[in-house]
């Protein structure tokens, strides 16, 4: 069951996102009025996520789901922590606060939105843990460290008390940049205002890791004009290479959680040779350690 609610989330997530109705900066100048912009289109994506499933999803589909009541219940919480994060930053950020979008979830039932309540929790988990090295003031440093912390608290609750699965996959949490969360995000996103201010980020084309286990050879897609030769495996704070050979990248042993993915055409680093990605793989393990398969 896992496996086929994680395709559904790895469909949506590998959309194309080059044509995002975000506007994009082309200057690479990131300030704390642009980090808190950042992290106010996550949050309004986030809030807009769980209003639309708990409008959609009442007690008795939960019920008939298989989940007991507090499962919902929980997650009108989180709902309400989004809310209060978009209200957080948006009062910090006054005429300056970015506005919503118009979003796209592919969940289906109840089942679909927890599994892509995980990895959407994981994203931006990853994403403020990215963006923290841009941010001048220690005051919305703090700020943004409380959200960050309160972000791996839902991700670390779907994943074990809901998806019945490990709640962390490692001692340090993954850092993506604004580029790679930029690409994640778009694809959920399907108009914005235009008087919105321009980030500066770029989305990257869609790339594909087949989900084997690690250890396992892996199939690997890609949609960028440029081939990349290598796959970069971001797991905590490590990077792992991993040479693609006939399309196929073997997936380095060891991994555990959510990992990213990103195509390059460097084997020693990925910041300025990335061509495609990231894409999200899970490795999940049952309570012995042992590989959900």
């Amino acid at each position: 069951m896992f496996r086929s609610l994680l395709a559904t989330v790895v469909a949506a997530l590998s959309l194309s996102a080059i044509a995002s109705p975000i506007k994009a900066r082309d200057n690479g100048g990131v300030d704390d009025i642009t980090v808190l912009n950042y992290a106010l289109t996550l949050e309004h994506l986030e809030n807009a996520f769980y209003s639309g499933a708990l409008a959609k999803f009442d007690e008795k589909a939960f019920a008939d789901a298989g989940y007991p009541s507090w499962v919902r219940g929980r997650f009108t919480e989180i709902a309400a922590h989004e809310k209060t994060h978009v209200d957080f930053l948006a009062k910090a950020l006054g005429d300056k606060a970015t506005q919503p979008c118009t979003y796209s979830f592919p969940y289906t039932d109840p089942k679909s939105f927890a599994a892509l309540s995980q990895v959407l929790e994981g994203v931006g988990s990853s994403a403020y843990s990215g963006a923290a090295k841009f941010i001048s003031n220690k005051d919305y440093l703090t700020a943004a460290a409380t959200i960050l912390t309160t972000e791996a608290r839902h991700a670390g609750w779907v994943s074990s008390s809901v998806n019945q699965f490990a709640g962390w996959g490692g001692a340090f949490e993954t850092p993506l940049g604004l580029n790679e969360v930029f690409t994640l995000a778009a694809p959920f996103i399907t108009s914005c205002p235009s008087t919105n201010p321009a980030l500066p980020v770029k989305a990257f084309p869609d790339f594909t890791v087949e989900n084997k286990l690690p250890g396992s050879t892996a199939a690997v897609t890609f949609k960028s004009d440029t081939a990349p030769t290598f796959v970069a495996f971001y797991s905590g704070l490590d990077t792992i290479f991993a040479p693609i050979t006939n399309g196929q990248v073997t997936i380095p042993k060891g991994l555990l959680g959510q990992v990213y993915a990103v195509g390059t055409t460097d084997g020693t680093q990925a910041a300025n040779s990335t061509v495609a990605g990231p894409a999200i793989l899970l490795f999940e393990t049952d309570p012995s350690g042992n590989y959900i398969q």
